[in-house]
């Protein structure tokens, strides 16, 4: 972990840091799964969740993402087998889980966000929890007529560079293809 001297951090971060940990100190711990297809609203859902419980959201698609780009032991495997073309094995995705729960951001547990798709994914998580001795709390699966997934589905928009998301009909950008923030294509 970084040494950061705190002379350098604003005292308004420190003290809203300090206030979000007071206020998670008597959250209960949780650890939730969401489960349902893409457009169902897990990813919607969970900042509201994790915000409310102090959890970590932990999406395994953007774990991948941020272990190849930071070329840890693990994002390297992932690399490796993502540029044969093929999956990345269920052991790596859980040993990139494993490695994020022991953050402290997840001091008070977890939402996973679209994992465990497959039984085996689930015993190899079980298995990973039991060894770390807790438990799964929760499992929430986000049921949704087919109409309303491809409605949200072919209405999505991301912009590449920056990775924001968009919808045509329920949050377009204010210029159409282009990205609010850094106002580029």
């Amino acid at each position: 972990m970084a040494n950061t001297n705190l002379d350098d951090v604003p005292s308004l971060d420190l003290m809203t840091e300090l206030l979000r940990r007071f206020k998670c100190s008597s959250k209960p711990d949780k650890r939730l799964i969401l489960i349902g297809p893409p457009g169902s609203g897990k990813g919607t859902q969970s900042p509201i969740i994790k915000d409310e419980y102090c959890l970590c959201h932990l999406a395994t698609g953007d774990m991948l993402r941020a272990a190849v780009a930071a070329k840890t032991p693990l994002g390297v495997k992932a690399k490796e087998a993502m540029n044969k073309g093929e999956l990345v094995s269920d052991d790596l995705v859980v040993g990139i889980i494993d490695e994020a729960m022991k953050k402290p951001s997840c001091q008070k547990g977890f939402i996973l966000d679209g994992f465990p798709r497959t039984v085996v994914q689930a015993q190899k998580l079980d298995e990973m929890l039991q060894n770390q001795g807790v438990k799964v709390d929760k499992v929430l699966n986000f049921a949704i007529d087919d109409a309303i997934l491809e409605e949200r589905i072919t209405g999505r928009w991301i912009h590449p560079s920056s990775g924001r998301t968009y919808h045509t009909k329920f949050a377009p950008p204010k210029v159409l293809g282009v990205d609010d923030v850094s106002l580029c294509l």
